[in-house]
C-alpha cells in the first residue's frame, strides 16, 4: 500500500514521537500493510436505510444545460450537456486540459458558469459550496484536502457539521437536543469509517494514515453530508492495483448506498470497468458520450488522445490496442 511521503511535521524525525511518527519519519499507521476489504454487508445496509437518498425513481437527478465558463479570452467548458440518473455511475475522461476539474467546479458552485445552468432535481443549483453541500452535492479533490491534526473520526464528523441541526442555545448549554445530536453523528462516523474500512484508523492523525486510506478518508467526509450527488475527482490517482481495486468495489458500494456518482479518473481501463456511461471532454467541449464500449470504441477518442491519423486509429482499433495507448496516455494529472 503506498505511503504518505509526508512526515507529522513535514520534515525528518528523530525517534519515535508523541503523534505516533517513527525513527525514520513515517507513522506506524503507515507502516502497516493491511489488505483492504469490501465494505461490510451489513455497514452498507443501515447506512443506506439510515441516509434515504434514493427514490427509486431513475430520474434524472443533477442535470447541466449548456455549461460555458469563459475566463477573460480563454473559453474553458463550451456548451457542456450532462444529465446523471439515480443509481448512476458516470466516468467523465479528457486529454490534459480539457475542463474536466473546470466541470466539476460549476456543478459545485466554485465557479458560477459564464452561461448555461446547473439543477439538482429540476431546482437551480446555489452558487455557493457550503449550499450546494446543503443541497445533497458532495465531492473530493485532485490534491488531498484533510485536516492533518485532526483524527480519522474528527475529519468525518467535519463533514457531518451541515446535517447538525442543533441551535445556538442548545451548543452553548449542552441540552439535550445537542447531546443527542452529537452522539448521532459520533455513530454515523464510526459507520462510514466502517464502510471505507478505516476503523482501526479511527483516533489516528489524517497526516498519519497511508495515502490510499487518507483518500477513502476524504469520501467518508464527503458522504458525512449525506449527499444525493458525489463527485469523485481522481480518487484513484497515485494508488497501486490493490488500491485501485478497493476503491472501485467501494464506489459500487456507494451506488448501493443510493448515492449517483460522477467520477473523474486519468485511468481509462478504471473508468471502463466501473462506470455506465462515459463523457469524452476535448479542449472544453463534449466530444463522445455512451456506454463504455461505444465510447473505447469511438476513433474520434482515440484520435484525441494520442494525436494519430485517422489510418493509425483505425488500425489501433483492429489490433485492440486503442484502449491500453488512451489509459497511457491519461496518465498524467489534468
Amino acid at each position: 500500500m503506498s505511503e504518505n511521503p509526508q512526515t507529522a511535521d513535514g520534515t525528518p524525525t528523530d525517534g519515535t514521537t508523541t503523534d505516533g511518527t517513527t525513527t525514520d519519519g513515517t507513522s506506524a499507521a503507515a507502516e502497516a500493510v493491511v489488505e483492504v476489504e469490501a465494505p461490510p454487508e451489513e455497514v452498507t445496509a443501515e447506512l443506506a436505510e439510515d441516509m434515504h437518498i434514493a427514490t427509486g425513481t431513475r430520474e434524472p437527478i443533477l442535470v447541466s444545460s449548456g455549461v460555458t465558463m469563459q475566463f477573460g479570452g480563454l473559453r474553458a467548458l463550451s456548451d457542456v450537456n450532462l444529465s446523471l440518473h439515480e443509481g448512476e455511475i458516470i466516468g467523465l475522461i479528457g486529454p490534459n486540459g480539457a475542463g474536466k476539474t473546470t466541470f466539476f467546479n460549476c456543478l459545485t458552485g466554485l465557479y458560477t458558469p459564464t452561461s448555461g445552468q446547473v439543477t439538482l432535481r429540476g431546482r437551480a443549483m446555489p452558487q455557493d459550496p457550503a449550499r450546494v453541500t446543503e443541497a445533497g452535492v458532495a465531492r473530493t479533490f485532485q490534491n488531498i484536502r484533510l485536516f492533518p491534526s485532526m483524527t480519522a473520526t474528527e475529519n468525518v464528523l467535519v463533514g457531518r457539521h451541515v446535517r447538525m441541526k442543533q441551535g445556538p442555545i442548545s451548543s452553548l448549554l449542552h441540552g439535550p437536543r445537542f447531546r443527542r445530536s452529537e452522539a448521532e453523528a459520533a455513530e454515523r462516523a464510526e459507520k462510514l469509517l466502517a464502510f471505507v474500512g478505516l476503523t482501526r484508523f479511527s483516533d489516528e492523525l489524517a497526516r498519519n494514515l497511508p495515502y490510499g486510506d487518507q483518500r477513502r478518508l476524504e469520501i467518508a467526509r464527503a458522504l458525512a453530508t449525506d449527499p444525493s450527488v458525489l463527485l469523485l475527482d481522481e480518487p484513484t490517482a497515485g494508488m497501486n492495483a490493490q488500491e485501485t481495486e478497493a476503491t472501485r468495489q467501494l464506489i459500487f458500494a456507494i451506488r448501493d448506498l443510493g448515492v449517483s456518482v460522477v467520477v473523474i479518473e486519468h485511468d481509462t481501463k478504471f473508468i471502463f470497468t466501473l462506470c455506465d456511461r462515459v463523457l469524452v471532454l476535448v479542449q472544453g467541449e463534449l466530444l463522445v458520450e455512451g456506454s463504455p464500449d461505444e465510447v473505447r470504441g469511438d476513433p474520434r477518442v482515440v484520435e484525441a488522445y494520442l494525436g494519430a491519423p485517422p489510418e493509425e486509429v483505425s488500425a489501433q482499433l483492429q489490433t485492440g490496442g486503442a484502449a491500453d495507448g488512451a489509459g497511457t496516455a491519461e496518465g498524467k494529472s489534468e
